[in-house]
């Protein structure tokens, strides 16, 4: 051996086998022992950190030779180091818990968007527009951890965080902080945004029925090698760490749970969700037991939510003796019934089963409702207070301040319920010691506090406290009153109580904030003002809550007012007018508007018609969300302010673009055309888009039953749309001296922004003219050069089949915006089976081949009674039969293949044998025979069974041709009456399969 191999053996053996802690990401990345690191016992940096060095080297930018930041390079190391964060995401097992604990939202949203990547989800697709059932398990199961941990930071994000105390200030570590922080509300933004589409995506989880699998370390490095090296091992079922049905159910249960309980904080109704969900994670968390592997629930907190929900949704089968206290309370709260609630308590007094912070937030809630002005709720504030100070005194706690308040001036009443809760809240033959020298110090404290002796002998001849004080306790505590009695009466002035001393006056403006916040009638409301101003000049009282919103096109005339007084009354009732119209409480905000608007109509011109305006508009919702969702029309003169609304020529008025816009569309909603067509006068066209898309729509309704030359309001309508789907572009000169091509998503040469156009679409529901309009973007996806499946609609032919500048229209955004249109239409007429075909094609042209199947059966069943007539054949057209051929083709279904083939008005023959040619067919195969009614099909499968050696089935085949209905000498009518009957089973059995 050389000199120089020497002493290059002798470097290679004395290398170190830990590496210097400034670049042990790079030792590890270079020698490859990642495995064996996570492997030690304490893994020093530990699984977290690796994660988050990882992904920080792999995201950081690079710099070119100008000195330029720009992305980080998608080179060989940066892949690797991602590899690395997801190996050893792989080693904890993906479990969410750990990772939230450990890992910021940046770095874990990071993390699961590689997850995704290298899952092969497509990249911009909705996750809610996949069939989960139809994806590798691999891929189904990145899709939901992902949307799992979307909800989950959702929900957390919801609660109050403890700010960590900063340390001294440091620039760099603070602008971190401040970029990480921004990046995280972004990250929540998105979320937030796409929370619905996640809890379908785990909705649609719960319905799968097969094992899912989540990537190891193994089926990554699989991933890493060239793709033939992987023999397609993971996507089988069998590939990675198996995750059972139940298991999965189960996270995605309690997570669902969480998300529809903070959800409910805003709609009560979905507490019904939250419950069902957190019930059947304890049934799954039962059926599962110890053999749990991957399934990590809390179940302290899971108990707790249970309980929760119990006292929000009682469950509708439980009898008052079944019910939880909580839930008691809850119902009693709710239906008014106070006395329940004492008595509910007093019982605890015995039990102790209800904590002392709940019934304290009982007695809060009773005292704001007392102060509103609820006199009757004063006793029953004293009795909760006079239990909960029981409970207080009997767990060793000091009487509380409230009690002193309400026992300033006793009366016989207020002293005969408290030796009845007393009383009924001690049993003395089980009490211990300490219990009975708790409450004989109590009684005797309250005697002591006594001035009337009459009280004192109440309390004193009581059994109670004859039972519990020594008769020398007893005499020596009268003869103390009795001494103390003339020199209190007669010598002394009493000192004022504490409690007497009157509140200061910031505590007064403070409660009549809280009550102004809170009231909701508008005397009231003007009351509580001119008690405010009357204490201080110097307090804008608009400002007090930051929930009284009023639109800025009105806040500058509002503020404007000179008066303090007027202008905070007027600015407060138009803000709680328009929150009560959000909510649907619409008698109180019909009673706030009406009082503004007698009061401005005093001062300002302006306002008042503002008022009418706002006014306008209320009853516009009250109708729709009344008589209106019954079919009713709306009463003549409410039409008429429409009417009167779109043609007013009022200078300087400031309007919002939202009442424009509920006219038209209220307008179009009960078909008022002719209006809209011929008398709109000529400047509401030019000035008001709505009024303008409005007139082109009804006239497409006009003349829709007429010849197709004479449809030329449908080009115009065609034309705007087209402009308002169009983007603006615009020429930049880069560094290098070239001129690149930027395209901008909103264009300004419409007569509004897409956006606005969906929001205004999606106030219709009149199913004429959203056919039109779902119609008309249909045939504008269709127009694109590179579509391979058109999608059908009806009334398709109106329009013009082509744009002359095709680069000008935003596709993208025309296929979004079909989709929402489509969802949104079933949503008001989920059983218009045009619309039902448009989803079902949206499907297919997605190759989304079950969903596309699901809906091609639902609109066959809705206009057929599910199967029991004939499906019409404008509905189950020879385009739609095919697609289906093609969708029970794709899915390896080729039974159901030959049978649709008899469909079609000529039987495709040639996709028939070929499908019954597959042996490998996902479907019940020969159970399916007897749905077929062509002999010539049937002769075929004879053959076939015969020459594979297939006995029994050739036998069912047989059988099937035998069958005296099916005979060719039969009369035309027998023979369609069997093809017909075949034909409804089929449909039935696929639609019990698909639906």
């Amino acid at each position: 051996m050389s000199a120089e191999a020497a002493d290059r053996e002798a470097a290679t053996s004395s290398r170190p086998c830990t590496p210097p802690q400034t670049c042990w990401f790079e030792f590890l990345l270079e020698e490859s022992l990642l495995e064996k690191h996570l492997r030690k016992p304490c893994p020093d940096p530990a699984p977290v950190q690796l994660i988050v060095q990882f992904l920080e080297q792999a995201s950081k930018p690079s710099v070119n030779e100008q000195n330029q930041v720009q992305p980080p390079p998608d080179n060989k190391r940066n892949r690797i180091l991602k590899l690395l964060a997801l190996k050893v995401a792989a080693h904890l097992k993906w479990d969410l818990d750990i990772l939230e604990k450990s890992l910021s939202v940046p770095v874990l949203n990071m993390l699961l968007n590689e997850l995704l990547c290298i899952s092969k989800v497509p990249p911009g697709t909705k996750h809610v527009d996949m069939d989960l059932a139809t994806l590798p398990p691999t891929t189904a199961m990145a899709i939901l951890l992902y949307n799992r941990w979307a909800i989950r930071t959702i929900v957390q994000s919801s609660f109050p965080v403890k700010q960590a105390k900063p340390g001294p200030p440091q620039l760099s570590v603070m602008n971190q902080m401040q970029q990480e922080k921004e990046l995280t509300e972004n990250i929540l933004k998105v979320l937030k945004e796409q929370a619905s589409d996640s809890i379908l995506v785990l909705e649609a989880a719960l319905k799968l029925d097969k094992d899912l699998y989540v990537h190891t370390m193994r089926t990554l490095d699989l991933l890493a090698m060239e793709p033939g090296m992987v023999n397609g091992e993971t996507e089988s079922s069998t590939a990675g760490l198996k995750i059972r049905t139940e298991e999965m159910q189960c996270q995605v249960c309690y997570d669902l749970g969480a998300a529809y309980f903070q959800q409910g904080s805003t709609n009560a109704a979905v507490y019904e969700n939250a419950r069902e969900k957190f019930f059947r994670t304890k049934e799954l968390i039962t059926e599962i037991g110890s053999l749990s592997l991957h399934c990590t629930i809390d179940e302290k907190r899971l108990a707790g939510y249970c309980q929760a929900c119990d006292v929000l949704v009682p469950s509708s089968d439980s009898t008052s003796q079944q019910l939880t206290p909580y839930s008691q309370v809850h119902i009693c709260l709710r239906s008014g019934n106070y006395q329940d609630v004492v008595k509910i308590f007093i019982e605890d007094n015995l039990t102790f089963s209800l904590p002392v912070q709940f019934r304290q937030s009982v007695l809060r809630e009773l005292f704001q409702k007392a102060q509103q002005g609820n006199e009757a709720l004063d006793e029953i504030c004293f009795k909760v207070c006079a239990c909960n100070t029981v409970r207080d005194i009997l767990e060793g706690r000091t009487i509380s301040v409230q009690f002193n308040q309400l026992f300033i001036r006793p009366n016989k009443e207020k002293i005969d319920f408290l030796l009845e809760v007393c009383s009924r809240s001690i049993n003395l033959e089980k009490a211990s010691d300490s219990l009975k020298g708790n409450m004989a110090a109590f009684l005797k404290n309250v005697c002591l506090g006594l001035e009337d002796l009459q009280y004192v002998f109440m309390i004193s001849s009581h059994e109670l406290f004859i039972t519990l004080l020594k008769d020398e306790e007893r005499k020596l505590l009268v003869d103390q009153m009795r001494k103390r009695s003339p020199r209190v009466n007669l010598c002394i002035k009493p000192v004022t109580s504490f409690y007497d001393i009157p509140a200061s006056a910031s505590v007064n403006i403070g409660q009549l904030e809280h009550q102004l916040i809170l009231s909701v009638d508008p005397w009231r409301i003007r009351q509580i003002l001119i008690e405010l101003h009357g204490m201080t000049s110097e307090r804008q009282f608009w400002t007090v809550s930051n929930k009284w919103e009023v639109p800025s096109v009105y806040s500058g005339v509002i503020l404007g007012i000179k008066d303090n007084l007027t202008r905070d009354l007027v600015y407060i009732l138009l803000a709680k007018g328009l929150h009560c119209s959000t909510v649907k409480d619409f008698s109180h905000a019909k009673q706030l508007f009406a009082a503004c608007l007698e009061l401005v109509t005093e001062f300002s011109p302006k306002l008042r018609q503002v008022m009418l305006n706002e006014m306008l508009l209320l009853d516009i919702h009250t109708h729709e969300a009344g008589t209106g969702q019954s079919g009713e029309r709306p009463p003549s003169d409410l039409i008429s302010r429409v009417r009167g609304y779109l043609e007013m020529r009022l200078p300087d008025i400031p309007l919002r673009q939202v009442i424009a816009e509920e006219c038209v569309a209220f307008m179009l909603n009960w078909r008022e055309n002719e209006y809209l067509t011929l008398q709109v006068p000529a400047f509401l066209l030019q000035s008001n888009p709505y009024v303008k898309l409005g007139q082109l729509l009804a006239a497409t309704c006009k003349e829709l039953p007429g010849p197709k030359e004479s449809r030329r309001t449908a080009k115009d309508l065609w034309e705007v749309v087209v402009q308002i789907c169009s983007v603006s572009s615009q020429h930049k000169r880069g560094n290098d001296g070239r001129v690149s091509l930027i395209k901008q998503r909103e264009s300004t040469l419409g007569i509004m922004y897409r956006s606005e156009l969906l929001s205004f679409i999606k106030k219709l529901r009149e199913p004429l003219v959203l056919t039109i309009i779902l119609s008309l973007f249909v045939k504008l996806h269709n127009v694109r050069e590179d579509i391979v499946n058109d999608i059908t609609a009806e009334h398709i032919s109106i329009w013009p089949s082509s744009i002359p500048n095709l680069q000008s229209v935003d596709f993208e955004a025309v296929a979004i915006t079909v989709k929402e249109l489509v969802r949104y239409a079933l949503s008001i007429s989920p059983n218009n089976h045009s619309w039902l075909i448009i989803q079902a094609d949206i499907y297919f042209a997605t190759n989304q081949y079950s969903a596309a199947l699901h809906y091609y059966l639902q609109a066959g069943a809705v206009c057929s009674d599910f199967f029991n007539k004939a499906v019409p054949p404008d509905v189950y057209t020879d385009q739609v039969i095919k697609r289906m051929i093609k969708c029970c083709s794709l899915l390896n279904c080729h039974t159901q293949v030959a049978i649709l083939c008899q469909f079609l008005r000529e039987i495709d023959y040639k996709t028939a044998f070929k499908s019954l040619q597959e042996q490998n067919s996902h479907d019940a195969m020969d159970s399916y025979y007897d749905y077929i009614w062509d002999v010539t099909i049937l002769e075929y499968l004879t053959y076939l069974h015969h020459k594979r050696g297939e006995t029994d089935k050739r036998q069912i085949a047989i059988k099937a041709i035998g069958q005296t209905e099916l005979n060719a000498s039969n009369p035309e009518e027998v023979l369609q009456l069997a093809a017909q009957r075949r034909k409804k089973k089929f449909l039935q059995a696929m639609a019990k399969l698909y639906f």
